[in-house]
């Protein structure tokens, strides 16, 4: 799906492995400052397709052309009387600004509620990154509450603020049918 008329996002498969690490590492020290520390495996196309393979995960890319140029990722895929899942996103720091996380959650959230089922989507942001907060603000997502030191980032327990969307008000996929 076109986010813009020159970026691209879909849905990752395992031959995007090497594309994805190259991103990573070209990316290292922009997402230092917001990602947990990161052994030298998962920076190669390995320890990318590795991630990839996650049980319970969907992982969408942003492409400019055959470049990675971002990612953003459904974890803990919960169906039953959950139907929840928890996202995460990084854009590179050359495209950073430019509106395609905020287009590219839109669709995730779009997905999960059509094609996954989902119910609800939570997303936690460092307390002081603005930006990803704007990002989910501006997508519908409700802020409801603050984790004290809820994820080791940058060599530090850091404090996150908690936001979820709900998707629809609708019965579980799976009981509506």
């Amino acid at each position: 799906m076109l986010i813009t008329p020159d970026i691209d996002l879909r849905l990752a498969v395992r031959a995007d492995a090497q594309a994805l690490a190259e991103a990573q590492l070209r990316n290292r020290e922009h997402l230092g400052p917001t990602e947990p520390h990161r052994e030298p495996e998962f920076y190669t196309a390995a320890g990318q397709a590795e991630r990839l393979d996650q049980p319970n995960s969907a992982t969408w890319l942003l492409f400019d052309g055959e470049r990675v140029v971002g990612r953003l990722m459904l974890t803990g895929i919960t169906l039953g009387p959950l139907c929840s899942a928890n996202l995460g996103y990084w854009v590179d720091g050359d495209y950073a600004g430019r509106g395609l996380v905020t287009a590219a959650v839109e669709e995730v959230c779009r997905a999960a509620r059509d094609d996954l089922g989902l119910h609800r989507v939570e997303a936690g942001a460092l307390t002081d990154n603005k930006a990803s907060q704007r990002v989910l603000t501006k997508c519908g997502f409700v802020e409801y509450g603050t984790a004290p030191a809820f994820l080791h980032i940058a060599g530090e327990w850091r404090d996150h603020v908690l936001f979820q969307r709900l998707l629809h008000d609708g019965p579980p996929a799976h009981l509506s049918q």
